[in-house]
């Protein structure tokens, strides 16, 4: 089974909350984004067919966004550029969880070959990120869901290919980014960020050997990159993240 890498980017999706539940614990208005990113990878598009969105407030009640349907190549995104992809205002102090519900109009293409992308859990509840986030007022609550496609999507047999979305939240204020480059463009490589825990973070390089890994927990990590097949791995020890600050390992000679 073959894991790929790739990047999820939504085009701007107009999005705002139409309803609100009247059980909600604060009658207060709450400034909310939601905000979409991640990593490039080996595909020449990754599109999903977006139906709806819903947030699922405090006491387990679900706000249905206004969403703008429609198919979305995931791939228009790297490195650090996010997009909004709903906004608006909340009655309910507390959002617990996101849902994106797909139809079945899911593809990638790789080499100039269009393949579908199944989703056998999407149409049925929706691609589900928890959140458990308290809202702020008279600020602009922010959110950025990041995909993490090393683990999303894979090959289960030959032009067979399965979304298994793992997905996670980023917020800027609790959490660091890894900026750094390869330095042979052109070059495919995996770039792994290993805590001190062994927990990973994984991207691809961009045409450019660029690569960038946003909302990872403070602490020291090991960079590994690991160029496309016979090339060997190079790895960077003691690379230390902080909260809201940007480390910028520079180079790494493959």
């Amino acid at each position: 089974m073959k894991k790929l890498i790739f990047i999820a980017a939504v085009i701007v999706v107009g999005l705002s909350f139409n309803a609100c539940s009247s059980d909600s614990n604060d009658s207060g208005k709450y400034a909310y984004k939601v905000r979409m990113t991640d990593a490039p990878g080996p595909y020449d598009e990754v599109n999903i067919d977006l139906q709806a969105v819903e947030v699922i407030g405090s006491n387990g009640q679900t706000i249905t966004l206004n969403t703008t349907a429609g198919i979305y190549n995931l791939l228009t995104l790297s490195n650090g550029i996010s997009t909004m992809i709903a906004t608006s205002e909340m009655g309910d102090v507390k959002a617990s969880q996101i849902r994106l519900l797909l139809g079945n109009n899911n593809t990638v293409k790789l080499n100039g070959i269009v393949y579908p992308l199944s989703t056998p859990s999407a149409d049925q509840s929706g691609l589900k990120i928890n959140v458990t986030q308290t809202l702020l007022e008279n600020v602009e609550n922010e959110i950025l869901i990041d995909f993490d496609a090393n683990t999303s999507i894979v090959e289960t047999g030959a032009g067979v290919y399965k979304l298994k979305p793992v997905l996670r939240t980023i917020v800027a204020s609790t959490s660091g980014i890894i900026l750094g480059r390869i330095n042979s463009v052109g070059t495919k490589a995996v770039i792994m960020a290993t805590s001190s825990s062994n927990v990973e973070y994984s991207t691809n390089v961009n045409a450019a050997g660029m690569f960038q890994m946003a909302g990872l927990p403070a602490g020291t990590y090991t960079v590994t990159a690991t160029p496309a097949f016979p090339g060997q791995a190079v790895t960077q020890q003691n690379v230390v993240v902080t909260n809201s600050t940007t480390t910028n390992i520079g180079a790494i000679n493959l």
